[in-house]
């Protein structure tokens, strides 16, 4: 049954959140950046981004908060605990979107954390580690790339500067961006030790909603690979140039998307590949081009397979230069592999949705998360809820109300359970 995001949740008695402070909290987000077709643009370091970010800090301070900001913009919202020399337990996701994003990737996360941290205060709950939310910078990828820029730098997949260099699709530097908006901080994003990690999130795919499952309890993350691939022709006039004498690289480029989707197909229903953007230059009506560019991803969470796939691309895009007489240049652009979480933190989120009597499944991420490069350094787990016919990086995309609610009510739980009661 399709439920409209502006419905208001079922009240459920025993979920220790609110349930509805949570929604109101996720519609009053969903205003900052809304798209006339109801989603959210909230680019990376954008004047919306910023917005977003003053509506959180103020929030998170409301709720007795600390609040820091490190160098590259990662926002830390502390609630303390009674034993000061305790790492904290930390939630967090990401607050920006894509350019036709929706109202749920990312924020959802942030603001169940935040929700936690209030429903601990309405009950007069004392942790004895902190607990923490944070929001990262930079999650999607769509204005700065690559994605994942926040918790790439605190793990050290990235060094600060590489990260505070690199250019936007628009030429503005990420740097002057946090200057700008006033989210460059001073304090070390390497330098905050972490008991716990938890991330809440939309599944982003259709498995759970398949499945009638309200909950889903993360065990880890796909591999992924990416590409840059320049096919090479020979541009020439449409007219005169006969059709065996072409070296056409927007057909070469044609084949390449064609193998992409072949070598998913030819290594099982856990594999998935993507091409995501296609340019053709000179891009004029008469000229047969003389150069494409596309990017390939590539997904699996076994490394093994993973591996056969690459070769298999580029075994591919080898027989397609010679078939035709092109250059096809494949560039490595990003990688991480996959990725399995805290068995123990798994176990404390499986625990509360069958305490809980929610339904749910165990279930492995097919897209990337900040969580995926937490669990390099700090125990970590995720839980899912789903989302309207598994639809994400979309307008459209939507949740139940009362999904919302189980999966902030899990949160909680293995969140106290982590931190420990006072």
């Amino acid at each position: 049954m399709t439920v409209s995001a502006d419905a208001l949740p079922v009240f459920t008695p025993d979920l220790p959140i609110n349930a509805a402070r949570l929604w109101r909290s996720l519609m009053e987000m969903a205003a900052i950046g809304a798209t006339p077709k109801g989603g959210n643009r909230r680019l990376a370091l954008s004047d919306e981004d910023k917005a977003g970010r003053d509506l959180f800090v103020t929030w998170c301070r409301a709720a007795g908060c600390s609040v820091t900001v490190d160098a590259v913009g990662n926002i830390v919202a502390r609630r303390a605990g009674t034993d000061p020399a305790l790492p904290p337990v930390v939630i967090g996701s990401h607050l920006d979107t894509q350019p036709t994003g929706g109202r749920f990737d990312g924020v959802f996360g942030v603001l169940a954390g935040l929700e936690v941290i209030r429903t601990l205060n309405d009950a007069g709950i004392a942790t004895r580690h902190p607990v923490e939310v944070v929001s990262w910078t930079n999650e999607e990828g769509a204005r700065f790339s690559p994605p994942m820029m926040g918790s790439g730098v605190y793990t050290g997949e990235f060094t600060l500067q590489e990260i505070l260099d690199k250019v936007g699709q628009d030429g503005a530097r990420l740097g002057d961006e946090l200057e700008r908006i006033g989210y460059r901080g001073t304090a070390d994003p390497t330098d905050h030790p972490m008991a716990a990690y938890f991330e809440a999130h939309i599944e982003q795919g259709p498995v759970l909603e398949d499945c009638g499952l309200p909950i889903g309890v993360v065990t880890g993350a796909q591999g992924q690979r990416w590409y840059e691939v320049t096919v090479t022709g020979r541009e020439a006039h449409a007219g005169p140039t006969p059709m065996r004498l072409r070296k056409d690289a927007l057909v070469g480029a044609a084949r390449l998307v064609e193998a992409v989707r072949q070598v998913a197909l030819d290594h099982g229903e856990d594999a998935c590949g993507t091409v995501g953007i296609l340019d053709v230059s000179p891009h004029s009506r008469n000229v047969i081009p003389g150069q494409c560019f596309l990017t390939a991803d590539l997904r699996h969470p076994d490394m093994e397979v993973l591996g056969r796939m690459d070769a298999a691309l580029r075994a591919r895009a080898g027989d397609i230069g010679t078939a035709l007489g092109l250059d096809v240049a494949v560039r490595d652009f990003w990688q991480f592999p996959s990725t399995a979480f805290d068995a123990t933190l798994i176990g404390r989120v499986r625990a509360s949705a069958e305490a809980r009597g929610f339904a749910h499944r165990d279930i492995v991420s097919g897209a990337g998360h900040d969580a995926v490069y937490l669990a390099r350094k700090v125990p970590t787990a995720m839980i899912f809820i789903p989302c309207e016919g598994g639809i994400s990086h979309n307008e459209r995309e939507n949740i139940v109300p009362d999904h919302g609610a189980q999966g902030c009510a899990v949160l909680f739980d293995a969140v106290l359970d982590t931190a420990g009661r006072a």
